[in-house]
């Protein structure tokens, strides 16, 4: 096993699928499968054990549901001061309301639990990478969930966001409304590698670490017009 391997967790309550999923990571050169757990608490105990770079959660569990043990590891690793795990929401459906309330608390991104293998290994590798992964097709249908969200009321427009150039405000409105990388570089005639590079600075410049945060982001402060 390399010592640049990428280590991934599991918290599921399904024993048959974690099995499958062991074999699945452990089959492959640059992935090291570091443990499991059955309900959302041993989930949180497992990363504080192990530190993995990748957590693989179910949302229904017993004891703690993925959305709690999510939210969980990523507040216990601030309060330690060290850096959370990427974390992968398996859901059976598309997108919904947990899923969504999944990504809320700090997921990366979700992926169908019958997905195929080579997609959940790419998602993986992508969220490592420090990008989100949506199932196929999803994005849209999360900038339209967090569209139908009313808000209590208009928030103030963050410092951050003002520190913004124009054209950044730009690709953000674009990114928030769900736009690809190729699609924001066809709508505002730059290459891909450019709007890549402003994305970047964009999550940088805000403190987000990835485009399903930015979506977040930009309904939470009223920034989707």
């Amino acid at each position: 096993m390399s010592a640049a391997a990428i280590t991934v967790a599991l918290v599921d309550d399904q024993a048959l699928f974690r099995a499958g999923i062991r074999m699945l990571v452990s089959s492959q050169p640059d992935l090291e499968f570091v443990g499991e757990a059955g309900n959302g608490v041993e989930g949180g105990q497992l990363v504080e054990r192990v530190a993995p770079d990748v957590v693989l959660m179910d949302i229904r569990m017993p004891v703690m549901d993925g959305i709690a043990a999510t939210e969980s590891i990523i507040a216990s690793a601030t309060r330690r001061g060290v850096d959370a795990p990427r974390i992968i929401v398996l859901t059976t459906f598309d997108l919904d309301e947990s899923a969504a309330r999944a990504i809320r608390g700090g997921a990366s991104g979700f992926v169908l639990k019958d997905a195929e293998p080579e997609f959940l290994l790419a998602a993986i590798r992508t969220v490592h990478a420090g990008n989100a992964v949506i199932a196929p097709g999803a994005t849209r249908e999360l900038f339209e969930h967090f569209s139908r969200t009313p808000a209590a009321a208009t928030p103030a427009v963050p410092a951050e966001y003002g520190a913004l150039t124009a054209r950044e405000r730009e690709i953000f409105s674009l990114a928030a409304r769900g736009l690809s990388n190729a699609e924001i570089a066809g709508a505002e005639y730059l290459s891909e590698a450019t709007v890549k590079t402003h994305i970047s600075r964009i999550l940088s410049k805000l403190s987000l670490r990835d485009r399903v945060q930015l979506v977040v982001y930009a309904f939470g402060h009223g920034l989707t017009g």
